[in-house]
């Protein structure tokens, strides 16, 4: 009888054993299954509006959710320091001049739905190579690298041409303009002056004209009706641009359809979070990627009535703290489908806070903590060092700091790698793959230098001496801050990258980021013994890396960023551009 038994329990228990041996680690199963990758991007919000980054005011509790349950980067670091090219090396993996999205001018940005330069077609997103895995891929927000090459409808930059499957959202960025109760915002300066020059041209045609009727100027009438015609032409020219902004740029898409022109800001951020939640119900059962690009906290700070006047920090702070409500219904939503332990979550913001941003006495722009400077900045932290969290249970480590020199470059080979895919190994690749450094069996970055760049102009670059764990960061080029010791360029709007507004230092202004995070003490020859070695490493360095451009178009040269109407997306007949395909669709809470 025992033996029986004895035989019984073995029957029992050696196939549960043999079926346990079986089955690898959890970390090992979920890294060789393709996860679900969703990527957040604010837009300008500083390092220093977030809770788990220091700030005790502003609420954000989703976002501090994920930093909980996840990985902290504390030296995450753009590329550049304004939207377009920033955006253009994130989906890259690459440095924007590479790709010729960095400007050699003042226009950094894409400045025209109706413009001919963007992201080209040559380059190779991410989202082009998820795709060809198999991903699921979608765009919902913010574009802003281009929509035409040389028509209406080549969508040669589009998202859809990027490797995004879906798109639904703005193809340019979100401006003032949008809002007939806000004081414009685009090109503010350039529009004043071309009003003053129509009012000049103007009153110089009535004076002939007067002058010619009462006999007081000999001028003859083809001359007054010649002076008449240049100033309506000069008129036109402009106004066609300018004066019609918000039907040109501030506008809506579906795919290649566009849906709102202009759009109805009333509703956009509904529309956009009801866009991302279908996105993840409709490809739950597959591998999917979604890049939800917030319009947040770019102004005109676009917040809907329940959220206005909650936090301690005005208009701003609302949107913020709007935005931390939308990241947590995108979490619940992940979690709802049961794909919270499948899915690598990760949040930025595309570059610092805007400082100068202000409206009286009202600060529309974002806080960068004891960072120097902002946004179009390129050297100082402040413009180019950002939040950077991941979240991928089971796999990357709980509540977990890091505090070593990273990228937004490096999201592009991560997400490669975890989706099986290759990167393009016809180019360079400046983005490194994060996951030996968050899974923490590598224990620094792979990066020794990172170059920060403002347009084309070389102002920065950093050096990680990993052996002794020390950050150089020598300064070549800084803004010249007005009024002096503010902090910022208030007298301008944007810090320039060249000319007049900045400060050409030879030798560079060094400073040691490890001990001086905020770039307050400056380090010289006399008082550092190391000075002259690091100055000179980080010379070669910088000789190394110029050896590996290559000249590119320039997407963002005065003829690339100046509206066309030939390119202008339109929902109707041209110039006639005008619809609301959203009208009749009833948006339930959210």
């Amino acid at each position: 009888m025992n033996w029986q038994l004895t035989y019984y329990w073995r029957s029992l228990v050696m196939p549960l054993v043999f079926c346990l041996l079986l089955q690898p680690p959890q970390t090992q199963l979920s890294i060789t299954t393709k996860p679900n990758i969703v990527l957040l991007m604010a837009d300008d919000l500083g390092i220093g509006d977030i809770g788990c980054y220091g700030n005790d005011t502003i609420r954000t509790p989703n976002i501090d959710r994920l930093a909980k349950e996840g990985v902290k980067l504390t030296q995450h670091i753009a590329a550049a320091p304004l939207c377009t090219p920033s955006r253009a090396a994130f989906l890259t993996g690459r440095y924007p001049l590479r790709s010729g999205m960095d400007a050699i001018n003042n226009y950094r940005v894409i400045f025209w739905n109706g413009g001919s330069g963007g992201l080209p077609p040559n380059e190779t997103t991410f989202a082009k190579i998820l795709q060809q895995q198999g991903y699921s891929t979608g765009l919902i927000g913010k574009w802003h690298q281009g929509v035409n090459c040389e028509s209406f409808n080549d969508h040669c930059h589009h998202p859809l041409n990027h490797g995004f499957g879906y798109f639904y959202g703005m193809p340019f960025t979100l401006i003032s303009d949008c809002l007939t109760t806000e004081p414009p915002e685009m090109d503010r300066e350039f529009r004043r002056k071309l009003w003053l020059y129509t009012q000049m041209i103007g009153l110089v045609t009535l004076t002939s004209a007067l002058g010619r009727l009462t006999g007081l100027i000999s001028v003859s009438w083809k001359i007054v009706t010649c002076l008449a015609g240049f100033s309506l032409l000069f008129f036109a020219s402009w106004f066609s641009s300018y004066g019609f902004i918000r039907h040109w740029n501030c506008i809506m898409m579906r795919n290649h359809e566009v849906t709102e022109q202009p759009m109805v800001t009333e509703r956009t951020t509904s529309l956009i979070l009801r866009e991302s939640i279908s996105f993840i119900e409709r490809n739950k059962h597959k591998p999917f990627l979604l890049f939800l690009s917030f319009l947040h906290a770019h102004t005109p700070l676009l917040t809907t009535e329940k959220f206005l006047g909650k936090s301690s920090h005005g208009l701003y702070g609302d949107n913020v703290e709007e935005m931390d409500w939308m990241v947590g219904q995108v979490l619940d939503a992940i979690e709802k489908e049961g794909l919270k332990n499948i899915t690598l979550v990760y949040f930025a913001s595309d570059h610092g806070g805007w400082l100068e941003r202000q409206e009286g006495k009202r600060q529309l722009g974002g806080w960068n903590g004891i960072y120097r400077g902002g946004k179009a900045m390129g050297g100082w932290e402040g413009g180019i060092r950002v939040p950077g969290i991941f979240r991928w249970p089971g796999v990357l480590p709980a509540d977990t700091v890091i505090d070593e020199p990273t990228s937004l470059m490096d999201i592009y080979p991560t997400v490669v790698h975890l989706a099986g895919g290759v990167v393009p190994q016809d180019r360079v690749i400046d983005g490194r793959d994060l996951m030996p450094l968050l899974q923490g069996t590598v224990q620094h970055s792979e990066h020794e230098f990172l170059f920060h760049y403002c347009g084309v102009h070389l102002h920065a670059v950093r050096w990680h001496q990993k052996d002794s764990g020390s950050i150089w960061k020598a300064h070549y080029v800084t803004p010249v801050f007005r009024p002096p010791g503010a902090g910022a360029c208030y007298d301008r709007g944007f810090c320039p990258c060249f000319g007049e507004g900045v400060t050409y230092h030879d030798p560079p202004l060094l400073f040691d980021l490890s001990q001086d995070p905020s770039e307050a003490k400056p380090l010289a020859a006399d008082t550092e013994p190391l000075f002259d070695v690091v100055i000179k490493k980080i010379g070669r360095a910088i000789e190394e890396h110029r050896r590996t451009l290559t000249p590119v178009p320039e997407q963002l040269s005065l003829y690339n960023i100046i509206w066309k109407p030939w390119l202008q997306p339109c929902c109707g007949t041209f110039p006639f551009c005008w619809c609301d395909k959203e009208g009749d669709n009833k948006l339930a809470d959210l």
